[in-house]
Formats: C-alpha cells, sequence, structure tokens
C-alpha cells in the first residue's frame, strides 16, 4: 500500500523555497476566489526585485495579493482577472491588473487549448488518508488549469471546508510538485449584501411569485438575488433543487428553511450542485462534508445543454443597466471595468431552454451616483463602450421594482414600450422622446 503521508513528509518544504520555482516570464496561475494563496504569494512578492514579466491569473479575488502592493509592483508582476471583483477594478486601476473576457462555462477549455500554466499555486485542504486534497470551495476550473501547469504547488489550509465533488474536485499527492503550510488563515467572507432594502424586496416579490414548487434555481452574487433567497426562505415554496455557479449564503438560509430537497431534479437528484462558493462562516460550516452539497466543474454547472434539462429551471441575476432594445449589460459602466460575463449568458440561455423555465434579470429602476444624481438604469441605448452581457436575442424577463415585462418574441417598439412601463416615472417622457429618435416609438403607443 502506498505510503501517502510518506509522500507528503518529501513534498513539504517553506513556501520561500517553493516558489523559486517561479521564473521571470512565467506564467503564474493562483486559482479562484477563496483558493487564492496567502503564504505562498507572500513569499513570491518577497522575490520581486529579482523577477520580471511574471504573468499571474486568479479571479473573484478577496483580498489584494501581496504582490501587488509594492509601489513598483507593476514592473515585475501582472495581474490578469478571469472575472472582477471590488478588489480586481482597484488592481486594474492601479495600473496592474487587467481583465481577460470568458464565457465562464468555456473557462477550462480554455485552459485544455489555449493557455500557459508554468506554476500554480493554490490553497487547498489538509490531505486525507487517501493522498486526496479537495479543492474546497471552488472545483471550478481548476482540475484543468492544474493538468495543464509544468509545476503545482499546494497550500494547507486547516480552516477550508472539505467539498464533495465530481471528478475534478480534488487532487493526489502523486501530482504535486510542493506542499506547504501556511498560517491557517481565516477564509475570506463575503457578505450577502447587507438588508435588502425596499427596492429590492419589491423586485423579489415580482419573482418569487413565479417560482414554481419543485423549481432548481440559480442565484447570482447581490442585493436583489439575496433578497430573492430570503423571501423564498419564508415562502410555501417546496422541493426545490439548486444547480447554480456560485453558491451563497441565500441557499443555506433555503435550505435550513426546509424548502431544497432537490426531489425533483431530472439531474443529480437530491443534491446541490455549484462550480464555487463564497459566503460567510455560515455557509463554509454548512458545505464542510455535507453530502447534500456537491461541487462540479464550470463546464458541467455553466453548461447550456445541462441546465436545458432542468425542468423549472429559475436564474436570477443581476444587471448594471439595459437599453430599450433589451441589450443588457452587466459588466463595465462604460468603459469602467466592473464585473464579468461570468456565468448570465449560459444561464440566460439554459433557463429560457429549460422546460417550463425562466430567466429574469433584476435591477433597481435608477441608480445614484457619487455626485448625488439619479439616472435611469433603463437607457435608450447603452453607454459607448459598455459591454453587452446578454445580447437582446437572448434576454427574457427584466425586473425592477415598477414591475416584470418578458422580452421574447417582441418587436422593437413593444420592447421599449415595455420596457419604459417598468422605468422609474421621472424618466419615462425622456425615454419616449429617445425611443422616437431610434425610430422605435409608433404614433399610437401608449404615452
Amino acid at each position: 500500500m502506498e505510503d501517502f503521508k510518506a509522500l507528503y513528509r518529501q513534498k513539504l518544504t517553506t513556501p520561500a523555497e517553493a516558489v523559486k520555482l517561479v521564473k521571470s516570464g512565467d506564467w503564474v496561475d493562483y486559482g479562484w476566489c477563496v483558493n487564492h494563496p496567502v503564504a505562498l504569494d507572500k513569499a513570491l512578492a518577497q522575490r520581486k526585485e529579482e523577477l520580471f514579466d511574471v504573468k499571474v491569473r486568479g479571479g473573484v479575488t478577496m483580498w489584494i495579493p501581496e504582490i501587488a502592493k509594492a509601489p513598483d509592483a507593476g514592473d515585475h508582476f501582472t495581474w490578469n482577472a478571469w472575472h472582477c471583483s471590488g478588489i480586481d477594478r482597484k488592481l486594474m486601476s492601479a495600473g496592474i491588473g487587467y481583465f481577460t473576457p470568458i464565457r465562464y462555462s468555456e473557462l477550462p477549455r480554455y485552459y485544455r487549448d489555449n493557455v500557459t500554466v508554468d506554476v500554480a499555486m493554490l490553497q487547498v485542504t489538509p490531505m486525507d488518508d487517501h493522498g486526496n486534497f479537495s479543492f474546497a470551495l471552488s472545483a471550478s476550473h481548476l482540475a484543468d488549469m492544474l493538468d495543464r501547469a509544468r509545476h503545482i504547488i499546494l497550500e494547507v489550509n486547516h480552516n477550508m471546508p472539505w467539498g464533495y465533488g465530481l471528478t475534478g474536485s480534488e487532487i493526489n499527492i502523486r501530482d504535486v510538485d510542493f506542499v506547504v503550510e501556511g498560517d491557517d488563515p481565516a477564509i475570506a467572507q463575503l457578505g450577502g449584501g447587507g438588508e435588502p432594502s425596499a427596492v429590492d424586496r419589491a423586485v423579489a416579490e415580482l419573482i418569487v411569485k413565479e417560482i414554481p414548487d419543485g423549481a432548481c434555481l440559480q442565484l447570482g452574487i447581490g442585493g436583489m438575488p439575496n433578497a430573492v433567497g430570503s423571501m423564498i426562505a419564508q415562502s410555501d415554496l417546496k422541493d426545490l433543487g439548486v444547480h447554480t455557479e456560485m453558491y451563497v449564503d441565500a441557499f443555506v438560509d433555503i435550505a435550513q428553511a426546509g424548502k431544497i430537497t432537490g426531489r425533483r431534479k431530472n439531474l443529480d437528484k437530491g443534491r446541490q450542485v455549484y462550480a464555487f462558493a463564497a459566503g460567510t462562516k455560515k455557509l463554509y460550516d454548512y458545505i464542510h462534508r455535507n453530502p447534500d452539497v456537491m461541487a462540479a466543474p464550470v463546464d458541467y454547472t455553466n453548461d447550456v445543454r445541462v441546465v436545458a434539462q432542468l425542468d423549472n429551471f429559475i436564474s436570477i441575476n443581476n444587471a448594471i443597466d439595459t437599453d430599450l432594445f433589451g441589450q443588457v449589460n452587466a459588466e463595465s459602466a462604460g468603459v469602467k471595468h466592473i464585473s464579468g460575463t461570468g456565468g448570465q449568458l449560459d444561464f440566460v440561455m439554459g433557463a429560457y431552454l429549460s422546460r417550463g423555465g425562466k430567466s429574469f434579470i433584476c435591477m433597481s429602476s435608477t441608480v445614484t451616483g457619487k455626485d448625488g444624481s439619479v439616472k435611469s438604469r433603463i437607457v435608450p441605448t447603452l453607454t459607448p463602450g459598455s459591454i453587452v452581457t446578454d445580447p437582446r436575442s437572448c434576454t427574457q424577463y427584466i425586473v425592477t421594482e415598477y414591475g416584470m415585462v418578458n422580452l421574447k418574441g417582441l418587436s422593437t417598439w413593444e420592447r421599449a414600450e415595455r420596457l419604459i412601463s417598468i422605468a422609474h416615472p421621472d424618466f419615462r417622457d425622456e425615454l419616449i422622446a429617445g425611443a422616437e429618435k431610434l425610430g422605435i416609438w409608433r404614433g399610437s403607443n401608449r404615452r
């Protein structure tokens, strides 16, 4: 019988020794979200003066990496984000970071076919008796990333929960170069957006009415999806299922309220399936060795063909703004990058293909800028430079606190009329004028 503990001791080293694998010009991968390394990142930052043109990849970054903290960090390291959090935006603003556009469901294939990984380093759970380490909270694309890597360094964190999952959620000690033991930092936490506002609750109430018993849920992150989750937990709904990209606290609340059984799921019956998770300690404790939840690679969770097989699939996501044609921007404010496509388009398409499925894009009707000015989130045309996350041909339901509209099958003038009907009343005349200029407002339209 193979002695995995002996192999572990053989590969155990210090962070300073492990990061000597990194050379100038290398592509280094930090993994995803809460799996980003801590001790290894610090050790790599200490080698700054001897390294140049080191390209580092990550995504949904939860803290500022040490390699990015020095004033001249950009002379040595370049950060490349697959999906932007507030931290990633700060790195981009500082001139050290850049965004890589993706459809999240395709990310594992990017690693198989398109990208180079010289050194991969990430946080994992402690090793089990069979020599395996769990990716904990981020199955995502990590198996394909590690398959591509020339060198692999694992950073063990005893605080990481063990997540049960499909193939692609663990790695064996035989397949790594080095193991290091850090200081077991607490896992970074992501709140649910605070208490729902009156607008959040109004939007959530409209959506929850559309959810049938036995529906399969996908929730995005943010105030409105969180409010929908809270309202579902307090509802009379039953036998719900979960198949989602990101597992958030709202799912724990719904499950603990007895609403989730997964009994009616066409696939993975009884299991809550997710690609990665981030939230509070409540979520991490719930996931740890819980057979009710199942981590899976993102080319399974987000595959439109998989989602389409799940009856009554309900997809709920946020947006920054939408235009009168029904184009949805969930990524940028003009050329200023904010988030990323992620899996939103995958789920918008998959939900509509599901028997009984529905896709909801929710947003407040207005946004207040830093200067106090109030602007409509429904606009005649998107601001130049804005990213079209969901093309008009794919958009189904748009929801604000003023109502819900289904854009499927509608002509341009019908879309304009319906969208203006759920805009804030203070902006409706302005939007009608904009629609007239665009040639999408009929003389017989309601005013």
